[in-house]
């Protein structure tokens, strides 16, 4: 058996793209409830397998300049692809971290368990450094697949839902400004612009890939009807919030009357209020979903009754894998002064990440370097991908063992310079 691992070339993208099990029509998530899917069921239903037509534009999109792919071969023959595309993620400062986000990745069933995964993602660990990208991040199809190559979960979302007759605001009047339903031509020319002045200040949030809202549309998809867009002006008529929102039509009962809140963003206070105001007292309708939503959601606090939002699903959302770590804890900023020695023991794929590093941070700046000492704490590449954004608890990672403190404080040192508030939080994925 003869395995080769290399990027696709243009006459292979086809084959790359068949790989893939949603151009199958097979399940491509783990059977379980999303945090991340705003139906009754666990998961939309699979797609159809793809037309020759389909097939065609995703291979096109495969030789996308931003786009990385890297397939297996065995014996000749294609059976697994991943890729990377390059991006950007906000992190504390704020500042935007070059970083490669692996996608489109399987390996057909008669060829799994032979180490064609865990080549082509050193593949792209080893591409992604020689283009400059400190970090690795992915949205995990499946908990227990992603660990074993240095991802850790590093963002949380939550699903939630609140019954319109407990959407009781605290204060009643709705900020000066204007809504306005639009359709979904002006949907895309709203988003780009509010979600570039939300990444630039939300820690965790994406750069977006290109063609990002190009598909939205005003066009019903099967029984869930057509997506509905909301936009939100302020009183000097600048653009400051866009939500996507649909009302699926359901047989059952208990599930009619429901409105799902698919996307929202809102740069201001005002903005935020004044559209949840709109979404959650809506006419002819009992309940209201909001998939991919923060854990620490601000309406919770702007209702009568903060328990009448119940979060029906959580889920971890992006992991983070450090491929580089000097570079990337010098990428970040530090709002506190500190100095740290932190050891890492092991790190196959990215062996130049194992030593013991001094980190001196300020406000001024980062610096991490080897050093001979004693180290303060020893943790895993994967639990230092969970903390860099600072949304994970060292306390609680040091409880799990993850984290082995050799001085007293130690822990709570480090949770001081990493902790971010608030929580990092992506409103997409890739």
């Amino acid at each position: 058996m003869k395995i080769e691992i290399r990027p696709v070339e243009r006459s292979e993208a086809v084959d790359y793209v068949k790989v893939l099990p949603y151009v199958n029509g097979m399940p491509n998530w783990e059977p379980a409830p999303s945090a991340g899917h705003g139906g009754p069921e666990a998961w939309p239903p699979p797609r159809k397998p793809a037309t020759g037509q389909q097939l065609q534009a995703w291979a096109d999109e495969v030789l996308d300049d931003y786009f990385h792919p890297q397939a297996a071969f065995v014996d000749g023959k294609l059976v697994g692809g991943s890729a990377m595309l390059s991006l950007a993620i906000t992190a504390p400062g704020p500042r935007a971290v070059p970083f490669g986000g692996v996608t489109a990745t399987a390996v057909i069933a008669t060829h799994r368990r032979r180490g064609l995964l865990r080549g082509m993602m050193q593949a792209m660990f080893d591409e992604a450094l020689e283009r400059g990208e400190p970090l690795a991040a992915l949205s995990a199809s499946e908990g227990s697949i992603y660990g074993r190559f240095g991802f850790s979960p590093a963002t949380m979302r939550a699903r939630w839902d609140l019954e319109r007759s407990d959407a009781r605001f605290i204060d009643p009047e709705s900020p000066a400004g204007s809504l306005e339903l639009v359709d979904a031509a002006a949907a895309r020319q709203a988003w780009p612009q509010i979600h570039e002045q939300i990444r630039q200040r939300q820690v965790g949030e994406l750069t977006p890939q290109p063609g990002r809202w190009d598909r939205l549309s005003d066009e019903a998809v099967g029984t869930d009807g057509p997506m509905r867009y909301l936009v939100r002006r302020d009183a000097h008529g600048t653009l400051d919030g866009v939500a996507n929102f649909r009302l699926p039509w359901s047989a059952l009962p208990e599930h009619t009357g429901t409105l799902v809140v698919d996307a929202f963003q809102a740069v201001t206070p005002d903005a935020y209020r004044a559209m949840w105001m709109l979404l959650t007292d809506f006419d002819l309708t009992r309940k209201i979903v909001a998939p991919s939503r923060p854990m620490d959601e601000p309406l919770r606090w702007m209702l009568r009754d903060p328990r009448a939002m119940r979060i029906t699903r959580q889920s971890d959302n992006l992991w983070l894998r450090i491929l580089d770590l000097p570079g990337a804890l010098t990428a970040r900023a530090y709002d506190t002064t500190a100095e740290l020695t932190v050891a890492i023991e092991h790190d196959a794929m990215c062996p130049h990440n194992v030593g013991t590093w001094r980190l001196a941070v300020s406000p001024e700046g980062a610096t991490c370097t080897r050093t001979d000492t004693r180290p303060d704490l020893t943790m895993d590449i994967q639990s230092l991908g969970s903390l860099y954004l600072g949304g994970m608890s060292a306390a609680v990672l040091a409880g799990a063992g993850r984290i082995r403190p050799h001085r007293p404080g130690a822990v709570t040192d480090i949770a001081r310079v990493f902790r971010a508030d608030p929580e990092p939080f992506n409103s997409f994925g890739f």
